[in-house]
């Protein structure tokens, strides 16, 4: 064996502590930093692994295990402030009051309570009234519409009437020729008939007294169809009774009158009888 050998076999002299205690330094931080990187490693959940299993005997596997959820911690009720109390508003007593002030408040009422009652019964009236005038309009608007509804049924009654006299009188008319009439004959003595009647009275008037002015006594006489008196009357006295007498007497001794140019006698006339005709 050569020198140099030997002296590489041979411990080395403690001179290089310096060094030694950087290495170790550095050795130390690599520890701590594998150590930290290992930590973070495995702070994340591994991913499982499956495994498919066979056996020679086929089992169920059993159920997994359910952890149970956390119960939701309560929480305190957030108190919430009340508002302050609104002051009750302040009430002012009035004075009290006297005697006549009192009389006074009460007079105030009761006449506030008689206008009122005034009005309403005023109210009530005028209300009475209005219905009453309409009440009476309305009968009066009736009773027009009625009266107008008769007087037209009336004169349609009286034009048929005529036209049915004026048909049945254009066959056998007796009247003359300028007579504007519609019946068959004259209802009436003709214009010349009073005169006639006079004419057969008059000669049997017994008078003889002188009278102021010419008084009218106006007999009622009614005549048989054949012209026969049945019956007469004083209708008006003409204020001197002999007069009266003897137109009365005349009429009772003329028995019969004649007839009317159309051979009729009417069954009542009325004659007049002056003294002085």
């Amino acid at each position: 064996m050569n020198a140099a050998t030997l002296d590489d076999l041979r411990p080395r002299a403690p001179g290089g502590r310096p060094q030694a205690v950087v290495l170790a330094l550095i050795a130390h931080g690599l520890l701590v930093v594998a150590l930290s990187l290992g930590v973070s490693w495995r702070s994340t959940e591994p991913a499982g692994v499956e495994a498919e299993l066979w056996a020679a005997i086929p089992q169920a596997a059993a159920p997994r295990a359910v952890e149970p959820e956390p119960e939701p911690v309560p929480t305190k009720p957030t108190p919430t402030q009340r508002p302050a109390p609104t002051p009750a508003p302040k009430v002012e007593t009035p004075p009290p009051l006297t005697t006549r002030d009192a009389d006074i408040a009460r007079e105030k009422r009761e006449e506030k309570a008689r206008l009122e009652k005034q009005r309403l019964e005023d109210d009530r009236k005028e209300e009475a009234a209005r219905k009453k005038q309409q009440e009476l309009a309305k009968a009066e608007a009736d009773r027009k519409e009625k009266l107008a509804a008769a007087e037209k049924d009336a004169q349609i009654a009286r034009q048929r009437e005529e036209n049915l006299k004026r048909i049945a009188g254009q066959a056998g008319a007796t009247g003359a020729p300028d007579s504007s009439g519609t019946a068959a004959q004259s209802a009436g003595p003709s214009a010349s008939y009073a005169g006639r009647i006079k004419a057969r009275i008059k000669p049997n008037i017994v008078f003889g007294e002188e009278l102021n002015g010419n008084p009218t006594a106006s007999v009622e006489v009614k005549v048989a169809p054949d012209g026969t008196i049945i019956g007469r009357r004083l209708a008006r006295s003409s204020g001197v009774t002999a007069w009266d007498e003897a137109v009365l007497r005349a009429i009772d001794k003329t028995e019969v009158l004649p007839r009317d140019v159309d051979g009729r006698v009417p069954p009542s006339m009325s004659i007049d009888f002056r003294p002085y005709d």
